[in-house]
C-alpha cells in the first residue's frame, strides 16, 4: 500500500522545507491521498538569512481547502530545542509521527577559496546537522510503534560535485551515509529510509544548475513527488537512492572494481604499475555495508 491507499489517513508526516517548491509539493501530494501533513518552514530567503512570508500557513492553507488535515510549523532545523518541540507538537496533535522528509535547505555558493567559513558551516548546519536532527528526534517514536518512513534529501552535485559549491555538496554526500546506517539500524523495527535526489525546478536549481527558463519548465518539483511517496510508502524499499525528475527515473549505487590483490608487502610503485588493472572490469561490485569491504579484501587474499 501507498500512503492515502487504506494506511493514508492513519499516517502522520512531518516536511521540513515544505512551504515552497519541492517541499510544497510532497505536502499537497501526501494530503491528497489522507496522510496529515506537518508542513514545516522557516518563511526564508533561499540564503537562509531572513524572514519572507508564512510560506507554511499558505500551504496549510491549501491542504484545508482541499478538505485535507495539516498544522503550520516554523522552527528552524539548526535549532535543537525547536525540533523537539515541533516533534512534540506533532504527537500532540496528531498521536503519531509515521514520515518524516528531511527537504530544508539553503545555498550559500562560493568557491572554496573564497567562501567564508561560517558560510560553509552554515550550509552543513541546515542540510546534514539540520537533518540529522529531525531524524535523531523521530527515530524513538518510530522505534516504539514498530513503523516508520524516513527520506532524506541529496543531490547529484554531493555524487558528482560542482563548482562553488563545496558546503552544499558535502552536506548532500553526508546524508547518504546517514541514510545507509539508519536503513540498516531500522530495519528490525520496519523503519525504512531512503534518499531522494531531486531534478527539477526550485529556488535552488534556477541559475545554478538550470540555465534556461525553458528547461526550468519541463522539470516541475509536482513530478519528483511520485518518487517520494513512493519512498515513504508501505511497500517502500530500504537504503536506496532514487533520482526523479521531469517524468524520468533511476537508483543510484555506489560502486567498486573488482579489484587486485597485490600482496601485503606492496609498494607504491606497484600500485602505480598495475593501476590499470586495479579499475580494470568496470565498477561492478556494490556492497551491502561497510564490513562487506574487509570481506571482500580477505577473499581476495585467498584468491
Amino acid at each position: 500500500m501507498r500512503p492515502g491507499e487504506n494506511a493514508g489517513a492513519e499516517r502522520v508526516a512531518i516536511i521540513t522545507g515544505a512551504g515552497r517548491g519541492l517541499g510544497r509539493s510532497y505536502a499537497l501530494a501526501l494530503a491528497e491521498r489522507g496522510v496529515r501533513v506537518v508542513v514545516n518552514d522557516l518563511g526564508s530567503t533561499v540564503d537562509g538569512t531572513e524572514d519572507q512570508e508564512d510560506a507554511a500557513g499558505k500551504v496549510v492553507a491549501e491542504i484545508l481547502a482541499a478538505g485535507g488535515e495539516a498544522i503550520a510549523n516554523y522552527a528552524s532545523v539548526t535549532d535543537p530545542v525547536g525540533v523537539q518541540a515541533m516533534v512534540e507538537e506533532t504527537i500532540e496533535h496528531f498521536g503519531r509521527i509515521d514520515i518524516l522528509i528531511n527537504n530544508a535547505g539553503i545555498l550559500r555558493d562560493r568557491s572554496f577559496h573564497k567562501v567564508a567559513l561560517d558560510d560553509l558551516l552554515t550550509v552543513l548546519d541546515v542540510h546534514l546537522t539540520g537533518s540529522i536532527r529531525c531524524t535523531h528526534a523521530v527515530w524513538p517514536h518510530m522505534r516504539e510503534q514498530g513503523y516508520g518512513r524516513i527520506l532524506f534529501t541529496s543531490s547529484q552535485n554531493g555524487t558528482y560535485g560542482n563548482f562553488g559549491q563545496a558546503g552544499y555538496a558535502t552536506a548532500k554526500a553526508g546524508v547518504l551515509g546517514l541514510m545507509k546506517v539508519l536503513a540498516i539500524e531500522g530495519e528490525s523495527k520496519n523503519i525504512r529510509t531512503n534518499t531522494i535526489v531531486p531534478v527539477a525546478r526550485s529556488r535552488m536549481t534556477l541559475g545554478t544548475i538550470i540555465g534556461e527558463e525553458s528547461d526550468a519548465d519541463r522539470l516541475p518539483p509536482e513530478a519528483v513527488a511520485s518518487g517520494v511517496l513512493f519512498l515513504v510508502g508501505e511497500d517502500a524499499p530500504n537504503g536506496t537512492i532514487l533520482n526523479a525528475g521531469g517524468g524520468c527515473f533511476s537508483v543510484s549505487e555506489i560502486p567498486e572494481s573488482r579489484g587486485v590483490f597485490l600482496g601485503v608487502d606492496a609498494q607504491p610503485e606497484d600500485v602505480r604499475a598495475r593501476w590499470n588493472d586495479i579499475g580494470a572490469g568496470g565498477y561492478v561490485d556494490v556492497l551491502p555495508d561497510g564490513p562487506a569491504q574487509f570481506t571482500k579484501f580477505l577473499g581476495m587474499q585467498v584468491d
